[in-house]
């Protein structure tokens, strides 16, 4: 037995000795208490299995202890004893938590099946608590910066309503962890989470997807099955990605919306759906709208709450919190003991720009524990791997520089480095193709290149 004490709270000293006599034989560990108090008293400071309450008792009856213990620990399995049970008694008692009636005189068989129900009962509590624990974990937000806490107070706030919610941000922000926390702090929270990704379903397959389809509706349709809508009937829908839906879907799912009703591909019987929607994108959906690639009407519909969420080099001071976390996560799940990181390696971390946001960061960290031999993780034990620059990437970043003087440098110092590296950094070739002096050419490579006079010949 994993855990064997048994509390028996009974004003009844004979009833405690049977029951004590009964149980002790079968290897449980007993507690017993004459009057409610002296029993919550106990709770208190013991790991208690399983409670056994006498309904009717001098002071506090069983009933109000039972309210109190299934507040204070729900976990806990109550068996009630009575004298005289009722109806009324038992329609009580399971309305209050317990669980089950057992009338005197006591039957020692039916005692210890009651219980050892109880405790099965019990053990599968603690496996779903400690399950939902850990997915809770899995999908925690890290961080404590301004821009996090305003996030995990929008939260909180639109949580418990139904109102549908608009999460934007770069890919790999945590935009999927903002759904599922709204979802796990909602009224809905014991219902599905059902997500599609709409940048993965081939363009055919969209409208079966969502709404389901009937046996022999189309080629392949072998049997019936539930689209997203009804598989989420009382849960949350997540369209991640809801800025690649194609214009024919955008229009089914706005009638959806409006009317709380759809119909499975090759039907034409309407199903009622309860779902809240929240959608996730890292495209600019007005500009989509403005581009004719996003129905207007559906982007109201969806942004009742927006929630942007910032990408990590806007909020570099949470990346120690984050470092941390992942080290913890990576160590205990391969099984190695835990290391540390040093203040350089997170002072490096921090200088980065994280193109790949929160996944990028957590990618690394995982990759310095696996191959990281000693317990100190060093700045040498962190490989990034080369970003990929897009396109209007630099030209982005120039943007970003408030200072004129600044700016201007930046661009010159840009414009300088890649006629030098077009022309592999020959100073006549490129100070004729650039029409500038060679000697001022020279000027200007020692004021921003100046490593290139040790590496190169010039």
């Amino acid at each position: 037995m994993d855990n064997n004490k048994i509390l028996i709270i009974d004003d009844e000293v004979s009833i405690i000795k049977a029951l004590e006599m009964i149980l002790t034989f079968e290897g449980y560990k007993i507690y017993s208490a004459t009057s409610a108090n002296e029993g919550l008293k106990i709770l208190e400071n013991e790991d208690i299995a399983a409670v056994l309450l006498d309904i009717r008792m001098e002071g506090m009856d069983g009933i109000t202890c039972l309210e109190k213990i299934k507040e204070r620990w729900p976990e806990i399995p109550v068996i009630m004893i009575s004298g005289v049970a009722t109806i009324d008694h038992a329609i009580t008692a399971i309305k209050k938590g317990a669980f089950d009636l057992l009338e005197k005189p006591l039957d020692k068989n039916r005692v210890l099946i009651t219980l050892r129900n109880a405790l099965s009962m019990q053990k599968l509590y603690k496996e779903n608590y400690n399950i939902k624990k850990s997915l809770s974990k899995k999908y925690e937000i890290i961080g404590e910066s301004k821009a996090i806490k305003t996030i995990k107070d929008l939260i909180r706030q639109v949580a418990p309503t139904d109102a549908r919610v608009l999460i934007t941000g770069e890919n790999g922000t945590g935009k999927e962890l903002v759904a599922r926390n709204i979802h796990s702090l909602s009224k809905r929270k014991d219902k599905p989470f059902i997500e599609l990704n709409c940048a993965a379903i081939p363009s055919g397959l969209f409208e079966s997807e969502l709404f389901g389809h009937e046996k022999g509706s189309f080629t392949g349709a072998i049997q019936t099955q539930k689209g997203k809508f009804e598989l989420a009937n009382g849960g949350t829908l997540f369209f991640d990605e809801v800025g690649d839906m194609e214009l024919d879907a955008q229009a089914k799912v706005l009638r959806a919306i409006e009317n709380g009703v759809i119909f499975r591909v090759g039907s034409s019987v309407p199903i009622e759906v309860d779902v809240r929607l929240i959608s996730a994108t890292n495209k600019n959906l007005p500009e989509e709208v403005a581009n004719g690639k996003f129905r207007e009407d559906l982007y109201y519909r969806l942004n009742v709450v927006p929630i942007y969420v910032p990408p990590l080099r806007e909020r570099k001071e949470d990346i120690p919190i984050l470092v941390e976390y992942f080290i913890k996560e990576f160590c205990n799940r391969e099984n190695i003991p835990e290391k540390i990181i040093e203040k350089d390696a997170i002072e490096f971390l921090k200088s980065q720009n994280w193109p790949g946001n929160i996944r990028e960061l957590k990618n690394i960290i995982e990759r310095a524990v696996i191959l990281t031999r000693d317990k100190v993780i060093k700045k040498e034990n962190l490989f990034l791997i080369p970003a990929i620059e897009k396109p209007n990437d630099k030209w982005n970043q120039l943007l970003a520089i408030e200072d004129f003087s600044k700016f201007k440098q930046r661009c010159e110092k840009e414009y300088l480095k890649h006629y030098l590296d077009k022309n592999n950094w020959n100073i006549s070739m490129t100070a004729k193709n650039i029409n500038i002096q060679r000697s001022n050419l020279y000027i200007k490579i020692e004021k921003y290149f100046p490593e290139y006079f040790k590496d190169k010949k010039i």
